[in-house]
């Protein structure tokens, strides 16, 4: 892996703007991604199921990632969303990635097609081996209708090129069970923003967030306190946060994210089949709002005193 990709800290899941004509907002992306580098975020996830990857066309693909690889100039790490139903096809993908200027790639578990849990292990094995970047594993059973388990992860940590899990399962039980991988290398990454510092309490190194995209600086400093050992401080700061996951989670992601990047002029719509967020959902939107711009206000004043 390239020096500047650092698995640990707050990773943001980058939503993909749109202009009202439905085609890319460039301008909305480089800002997004220049936000993020301000705030000290580790990496960015370009394409992944919070950027509406499955609406993109390939062309839209290389553009978002190599504008992300040009705006960051390694000030920090970029990874791909590159998981697809099949494997030939995500290795292709991952290839196409990382000759865009991708330090990673994200690879979810095959969606809709329910692999068993040795049909995963060949998938991945086969990812890492032939796809040309660092494989971060992506367990979400909740969007794919596959739930990769404790043992099945354990048996790709130490395969070539796997270097990672982003688990959004939040239990308990699944993170004492994955706690004993986060060694050697193998990096553990929460998918679960309610429950993330939770889960760096249990071992891992940080969160692959949908809040970071509005709080960026927040998730940076709660990360960085956790894994300085300071989890009531950590705590304290992310219990400030959680009515905007609650919020978040009023409908399916990216829904209610991109409506508050919406009202901070960032975007201006979603792509079909999703549709803006209903009713009574968006009379949420200024208290939400609000929240983001004290907590942010103040977690920067806090960065700045230190």
């Amino acid at each position: 892996m390239s020096p500047a990709l650092r698995l640990s800290g707050s990773i943001t899941a980058l939503a993909t703007p749109f202009s009202i004509d439905g085609t890319l907002d460039l301008r909305a992306w480089a800002q997004m991604l220049e936000k993020q580098v301000a705030a000290g975020t580790t990496a960015v996830v370009v394409a992944g199921s919070t950027g509406e990857a499955a609406a993109l066309t390939d062309e839209e693909y290389d553009t978002l990632l190599l504008e992300a690889v040009r705006v960051v100039a390694g000030r920090l790490g970029v990874i791909a969303g590159t998981g697809l139903s099949n494997t030939a096809k995500t290795i292709a993908l991952t290839r196409r990635a990382a000759e865009l200027g991708a330090q990673a790639a994200l690879v979810v578990t095959p969606p809709y097609v329910r692999p068993t849990q040795a049909g995963l292990v060949a998938h991945y094995r086969a990812v890492a081996a032939q796809g040309g970047l660092p494989v971060v594993l992506y367990n979400v059973p909740g969007r794919t209708g596959v739930d990769m388990l404790p043992e099945t992860v354990a048996a790709l940590a130490g395969v070539e090129g796997v270097v990672g899990l982003k688990e959004a399962r939040g239990d308990a039980e699944r993170w004492a069970a994955l706690a004993p991988l986060a060694a050697g290398g193998f990096a553990l990454l929460s998918g679960d923003d309610p429950t993330f510092v939770a889960a760096m309490r249990a071992g891992a190194a940080g969160v692959i967030s949908v809040a970071s995209n509005v709080v960026p600086a927040s998730l940076a400093a709660i990360t960085a306190a956790a894994r300085n050992g300071a989890f009531d401080a950590a705590e304290r700061q992310d219990a400030a946060l959680q009515p905007l996951y609650d919020f978040l989670g009023c409908a399916p992601n990216p829904i209610p994210l991109k409506a508050l990047l919406k009202a901070q002029g960032l975007g201006a719509d979603l792509r079909l089949p999703l549709l803006p967020l209903e009713a009574p959902h968006t009379a949420s939107l200024p208290a939400m709002l609000s929240l983001v711009d004290r907590a942010e206000a103040d977690a920067l004043a806090a960065c700045r005193a230190a």
